[in-house]
């Protein structure tokens, strides 16, 4: 498969509605944040900032099909002594536009790389989750200036998908219809965090995935063991235990075993999305492993 278009919704009234949603999701935040945005080659990006008003970066990429409201239970911890940076990525419903299509991971690199030298400091800490993984590991492997370290929760791109990913996704589905008081024990069970999330969350995800129209976007492809090998700054993965992408035993020492003083680890009682269901825990790693970076 390749990209031969941007993604769109299905018609203006439909890119309302998920806005007003998108809006209220983000009010999950704690204030007062700023709303930016940030022209690349590849469209115009937009980026939501919190925090303190020095120390180093730290720049947050979310997953596939989801937006900047994700983070919600990371922003008040990491924001205490950092700035905060969250991006809408291109290809995903949000606020962000695009405008030409990124083909693959060099492309990918070059917007992400363009957003990181608009905000301006010398140096960031990127963080990604699942397919933001994925791009944040890319940007260490291809554009690693500007970064100081690399952090990865649960990403692609470290083995094939698996088949009980998409199984994965289609029980997620299933489990939005079902009734509100039964979500959150399914989530549990499916080890599916998002189902017992706010429901100011949930619903800009199953308005994004009614009423948007992704590109044709190919499977992320594992990073190959030169690409791995070739990173040199500081990065830390983080692997859910009861993670649906991932084999995380089998991703810990493939990780372990290519990136120069990585530090892996696996999230115990945490599937895929181990910063909502774990977020005390993702942020006590994410804060001890930047303090070290300094």
């Amino acid at each position: 498969m390749t990209r031969t278009s941007v993604g769109r919704f299905t018609s203006e009234e439909a890119r309302t509605k998920f806005l007003a949603a998108y809006d209220r999701a983000m009010d999950l935040w704690p204030g007062p944040r700023r709303e930016l945005d940030f022209e690349t080659g590849y469209g115009t990006v937009h980026v939501h900032h919190y925090g303190a008003p020095t120390g180093e970066p730290i720049v947050l990429l979310h997953g596939h099909a989801g937006h900047a409201s994700n983070w919600y239970p990371q922003i008040s911890a990491l924001g205490e002594h950092h700035p905060v940076y969250a991006v809408d990525t291109l290809d995903d419903p949000g606020r962000s536009v695009q405008r030409a299509v990124a083909t693959g991971p060099a492309e990918n690199a070059a917007w992400l790389g363009e957003v990181l030298a608009a905000l301006g400091p010398e140096r960031v800490h990127l963080v990604g989750a699942s397919y933001g993984g994925w791009l944040a590991l890319n940007q260490a492997v291809h554009a690693p200036e500007g970064l100081a370290s690399v952090t990865a929760l649960d990403p692609g791109g470290i083995d094939k998908v698996p088949a009980r990913f998409y199984a994965h996704l289609i029980g997620g589905l299933f489990g939005m219809l079902a009734p509100r008081r039964l979500r959150p024990a399914l989530g549990r069970l499916l080890a599916n965090p998002a189902l017992g999330s706010p429901p100011e969350m949930l619903a800009p995800l199953m308005l994004g995935m009614r009423t948007y129209r992704p590109n044709t976007r190919p499977p992320v492809q594992p990073f190959t063991d030169r690409e791995l090998s070739s990173i040199r700054l500081p990065a830390l993965v983080l692997l859910g235990r009861r993670s649906a992408l991932v084999r995380a035993h089998r991703a810990r020492e493939r990780v372990a075993g290519l990136i120069p003083g990585v530090r892996a680890e696996i999230v115990p009682q945490a599937g895929h999305g181990l910063n909502l269901e774990r977020p005390d825990v993702v942020n006590g790693h994410l804060l001890r492993f930047i303090a070290s970076c300094g």
